[in-house]
């Protein structure tokens, strides 16, 4: 990228040097112009003897050569800006290629992980089952255990299918109406029961319907959940509360982990995007879920921000509009 930068510098101060060059070039060639005609003027007419002919064809002669040089100005001027707006785009389109190349590519290492890891587990358990007796109680333990990895999987798969249904314009939503406080608690008690070691807390309000596709808010508020349970210590509490705001309905979801700050609480919902890079990175995931619930809230016509929590954490809150 810096040997690209280097060569895209040289050529463009090549480009714009050879366009004043020939600016001075084309000024120079309409003083000798210039002056080619005033000597024609003076051997065509005594200035003596006709002063005042010879004064008003000698403003002529002026007024054409400022004339030329206010066409190649406006001219070079306008040429420059373009060259000016093209160097722009084409370096801008390149560094946002690269940035997504990069993306992509931390985003192929990731899903990598994200596969191999609940696929691995999941054969460990079940060769585990195959070539051992064992009682009922760890044949469930396994069994829960493969079904836990699966339900990775499939939350991994779902969010890649919807996140190029949503790309390509696939999706259509089904609207209905449906209780915000049903869904919600839900899919608290899906990850009470996912996680037993984690503290889940939900406090909910009187029932608030809203119209929405509901399997697209259950993605939206999953991976949220989701990405609090990975940014956050195993003993540590993750709070979502539930409250009516005017016409809308406030989701928050609040964990005490390390915090967003303020110069990534925007890029968090980039696609694709993660702080850190794979290869060091330890927590898992593939910079999917918040783009996606970022895209599921505003296609609801909702709100989603970041705020901090005290003493530390994050706080992601969402308004939905009631129907």
């Amino acid at each position: 990228m810096r040997f690209f930068n280097i060569i895209y510098l040289i050529l463009l101060a090549y480009i714009i040097a050879a366009l004043v060059f020939w600016g001075l070039s084309l000024n120079k060639q309409s003083k000798i112009i210039y002056e080619q005609q005033l000597l024609h003027l003076r051997s065509m007419t005594d200035s003596s003897a006709h002063p005042v002919y010879f004064d008003a064809e000698k403003r002529e002669l002026e007024k054409n050569r400022e004339r030329r040089l206010s066409q190649y100005i406006g001219e070079g001027g306008t040429f420059m800006l373009v060259i000016l707006i093209g160097a722009a785009v084409v370096y801008s389109s390149v560094l946002r290629s690269n940035h997504l190349s990069r993306q992509q590519n931390n985003f192929m290492l990731a899903v990598t992980h994200e596969l191999k890891s609940p696929i691995a587990a999941i054969k460990l358990n079940l060769q585990t089952l195959q070539r051992h007796h064992l009682d009922e109680e760890k044949k469930g333990l396994l069994t829960e255990r493969c079904i836990k990895e699966a339900n990775r999987l499939n939350d991994l798969c779902s969010n890649m299918l919807l996140a190029s249904q949503m790309e390509g314009r696939q999706y259509k939503p089904i609207r209905e109406t449906l209780d915000i406080n049903a869904l919600i608690g839900s899919i608290i008690k899906e990850y009470t029961s996912r996680y037993p070691q984690r503290s889940f807390s939900f406090n909910k309000t009187s029932e608030l319907k809203l119209l929405g596709d509901t399997l697209m808010l259950q993605m939206a508020f999953t991976n949220i959940i989701e990405n609090a349970i990975k940014y956050s210590p195993a003993e540590k509490p993750i709070t979502v509360s539930l409250k009516k705001k005017g016409n809308n309905a406030i989701l928050q979801i609040a964990d005490e982990g390390i915090g967003i700050s303020d110069s990534e609480k925007q890029k968090i919902f980039r696609k694709f995007y993660r702080i850190g890079n794979e290869n060091t990175r330890k927590t898992k995931g593939t910079g999917l879920g918040l783009y996606l619930a970022q895209k599921i809230i505003h296609q609801h016509d909702g709100k989603i921000v970041v705020r901090e929590n005290q003493p530390n954490g994050a706080v992601f809150e969402i308004s939905l509009p009631l129907s």
